[in-house]
């Protein structure tokens, strides 16, 4: 399992102001800020995100590579993925594909895609048989 993931963006303001109106939609509440300079020399400044007690969800200032990196993001229901793709969408994010049945992985894998402002792919899924309540 992943403990946490850094993804570089361009304007990290507008990349929190983003994640702040989507995020909630899946419980992901928690913010943090990091100031790099109390880590290691060269540590970057970093904007976390999370949930239950953890910061996993971690933003960093510099160049994008939104072709490096797709982000699943897990949510407890049809309607959560619904909820959270509408979001995004008034959020900025540009429609990869709406929410429904993703039928070439299995049919109860419900999904919905989108690109972030910096054009990373981000994923909302239901998946009834791993992630329901």
């Amino acid at each position: 399992m992943l403990d946490h993931i850094f993804l570089t963006v361009s304007d990290i303001d507008r990349s929190i102001a983003f994640y702040e109106r989507v995020l909630p939609t899946l419980g992901i509440t928690a913010r943090h800020d990091y100031d790099g300079s109390q880590g290691p020399a060269g540590h970057p400044d970093l904007k976390g995100f999370g949930a239950k007690g953890r910061i996993s969800f971690w933003l960093r200032q510099g160049t994008a590579a939104p072709g490096a990196v797709h982000v699943g993001f897990v949510a407890d229901s049809e309607a959560i993925v619904q909820a959270t793709h509408a979001a995004a969408l008034v959020a900025g994010a540009t429609e990869m594909h709406a929410p429904a049945p993703q039928l070439h992985y299995d049919p109860r894998y419900y999904a919905a895609q989108v690109r972030d402002p910096d054009g990373y792919s981000l994923e909302f899924v239901f998946k009834s048989w791993q992630h329901g309540s």
